[in-house]
Formats: C-alpha cells, structure tokens, sequence
C-alpha cells in the first residue's frame, strides 16, 4: 500500500468513528482539532485501525503519536515490515 492509500482509509476510519462523512483530516491533525476526540475515541480509531490494516499496535508506540500523520507513517512502516 501507498502512503496516499493508507491515508484514505484512516480518513474513512475517522469519518465511521466520529460519524460524520464530511470530516477532513491532514497530517497534522491531532486530537485538539476534532472536538469529540477523547480516550475512549482514540481508543475505538486504534482498534479500528488495527482491523483495518490487520496489524497489532504496540501500546508504547500509539501514545507517542502527536498526530494523524504519524500514525499513517507507522501503519505505512509496518505494512512494509510485514
């Protein structure tokens, strides 16, 4: 998978998980920019994600990300490690 491609489908995990088929996200979108993005939501994008991509996140590595782009960056790494 591409970067590109990665993107649109965290894009559409973000538009199920927070119910709104117009939200827009880019690199730098963090959980101060979606006003319903708490823990129990940063929870349900991960474990969406990790179905998605068919990947296990590691704990450590998930509260490191500072934002969108990030996270696109380590589904792409280990998509690659694969």
């Amino acid at each position: 998978m591409t970067r590109e491609e990665i993107f649109e489908e965290v894009t559409e995990i973000f538009r199920d998980v927070f119910d709104d088929d117009e939200l827009e996200i880019v690199d730098s979108t963090n959980a101060e920019d979606i006003e319903d993005w708490d823990s129990l939501e940063h929870i349900n994008l991960v474990i969406n994600m990790e179905k998605k991509f068919g990947l296990k996140f590691n704990l450590k590595e998930v509260g490191e990300l500072k934002n969108v782009g990030e996270m696109v960056d380590l589904i792409l790494r280990m998509k690659t490690n694969e």
